[in-house]
């Protein structure tokens, strides 16, 4: 699905072929953001072909946070030269809190090449913000990108929903902070790692609210 000229989600709507919505940003520089389960990985390049794209073509692999759903896919770039890219927390979260994640998914010894940390993010000639969002997860991310205004908010809030905090490392306390740093932003796409996007200034806004009063209260 194209979201905007250079943003194309493969959207989970299928257990059976897909686990979790990726992202592309195609520029000079080729981003997949989320690439899911290894085992359902072939969703993903199905969809890039349609593109006239392969795994060769693809620069740089945002993870925005480690669970397997989104970051298991990352062992299909073992030979490429695609760089691989998480928060520094999510490193050390894999390493300590929870070691059989990174075992489990085939990763262990598990090293990205790129650490992101909060602040601007280049890429070639794209600017991003990197936004360090806990709550979900220890070193969950946001990333934003103010040409698009577009929102690639992992599992931290949804269209009416927002991420579990029962898992290893959740934290409800900090993930109603994350949100709320995240409903200031000029959002045009709000773009989460399951369900389907929001589009629209108004119609995101309105989601951050309505997230705030049906959730926040059960964190």
């Amino acid at each position: 699905m194209k979201v905007t000229k250079n943003i194309h989600a493969f959207l989970w709507r299928d257990f059976r072929v897909n686990n979790a919505n990726t992202y592309l940003i195609k520029g000079s520089k080729n981003i997949l953001i989320d690439p899911g389960h290894h085992h359902l990985f072939g969703y993903v390049k199905d969809h890039l072909a349609k593109l006239s794209l392969t795994l060769e073509d693809i620069d740089l692999v945002v993870v925005t946070h480690a669970h397997p759903d989104h970051m298991e896919g990352v062992q299909a770039f073992s030979g490429y030269a695609a760089l691989i890219a998480m928060h520094p927390s999510e490193v050390e979260f894999i390493r300590s809190v929870a070691p059989h994640y990174g075992s489990g998914m085939g990763l262990s010894g598990f090293e990205p090449q790129v650490l992101l940390k909060e602040g601007e993010f280049m890429v070639e000639d794209k600017a991003f913000q990197v936004i360090h969002s806990p709550g979900h997860s220890p070193g969950s991310i946001c990333l934003y990108s103010p040409e698009e205004k577009a929102l690639f908010c992992g599992d931290v809030v949804f269209q009416q929903g927002l991420g579990r905090t029962d898992l290893p490392g959740g934290n409800g306390e900090q993930l109603k902070e994350s949100i709320k740093r995240l409903s200031q932003l000029d959002v045009e796409h709000l773009l989460p790692g399951h369900g389907d996007m929001v589009s629209g200034a108004e119609s995101v806004h309105r989601n951050f609210a309505d997230v705030e009063t049906m959730w926040f209260g059960y964190l």
